[in-house]
This record gives structure tokens, sequence and C-alpha cells, in this order.
């Protein structure tokens, strides 16, 4: 039997640092990185205006997701995601996709104040100021609205990272 690959899949408040780390994650551990963003950014070319059509549009590609990257799962290949394991549901999610297969997983819970989440925001529309539409205070405090810290009580093999 083939060893499976390591799901490894982050938690974090907007601007908690789960881009930065997973990209330095995927080199370290020489793993297929796949990110929310840029799945979104190529089959919905300026198509997301808001967080509903954020939530719209994430919804119809996770089918997808979840295939392909068991696939790679299943070859013994290491997957970093770069998507959001920031609600209850979004969790449920990454444990079927790691249930359905038997594969290992770690989710790393960035654990960063609000204070410390909007300076990184604002450092980040300063080197991309594309994203200033959404990278603001405003949206900050809505989506955390939707956060919910992980528990052990889940099944999932936690990292807790407090900064």
């Amino acid at each position: 039997m083939n060893q499976k690959g390591t799901l490894t899949f982050f938690c974090g408040k907007m601007g908690a640092g789960k881009t930065t780390k997973s990209k330095a994650l995927a080199l370290e551990k020489n793993a297929v990185l796949i990110s929310e963003d840029d799945w979104l950014s190529a089959h919905y070319p300026d198509q997301i205006n808001s967080f509903d059509d954020y939530l719209a549009h994430a919804a119809r590609i996770k089918a997808f997701i979840k295939l392909h990257v068991q696939s790679i799962l299943n070859t013994g290949t290491n997957v970093v995601m770069d998507f959001p394991a920031n609600t209850l549901q979004q969790r449920v999610w990454f444990n079927q996709l790691c249930h359905e297969i038997e594969c290992n997983h770690a989710l790393i819970y960035l654990d960063l104040s609000n204070e410390q989440c909007l300076l990184q925001i604002a450092k980040r529309r300063l080197e991309q100021p594309e994203r200033a539409q959404f990278d603001n205070e405003a949206v900050f405090y809505h989506v955390t609205n939707f956060f919910e810290p992980p528990s052990a009580i889940e099944g999932l093999k936690i990292e807790h990272v407090k900064y």
C-alpha cells in the first residue's frame, strides 16, 4: 500500500500570516502548495467584489479541490493548503477530506491578537495596493465575527502557534 502524503492547513484570523506561513512550509516540506486565492482568481477573474461573492465562489470550487488534493495525497506527496480553516464548518470539510483517504494532517493555528493582525494587514495593503478593497479594518472585523478557534474535540491534530 502506498504511503499517503500529509495535508497541512491553517487557521487564523485575517492578517495572521497564513499565506506567508503556507508558502514557507511548502518549500520546507517540498510539498505541493494549493492556494484558494490563486484558484479563485484563475476561475473567477474580476467576479469577487464582496464577501458574499467570495463565499459563493469558494463553495463552488470545494468539490473539485477536494478530489484534486486527495489524488495528490494518494501519491504520497505532501500538500499545504492556503485555504481558511477558520470556522468549525470549514474544518469539518478538511477533516472529511483526510478521513476519506486516511491520510495524516496538521492544522496550524496562528493565534495573533486583533492588533497584530491589523498591523500586518496595513503592511500588506502597502505592499499589495491591489488588495486594498478587502485588506482594511472594516473587512477584518466583519470576517473576524465568523472566526471560531479550533478545539481538541474536533478530532484534528492542532499545532497552536501563539505570537
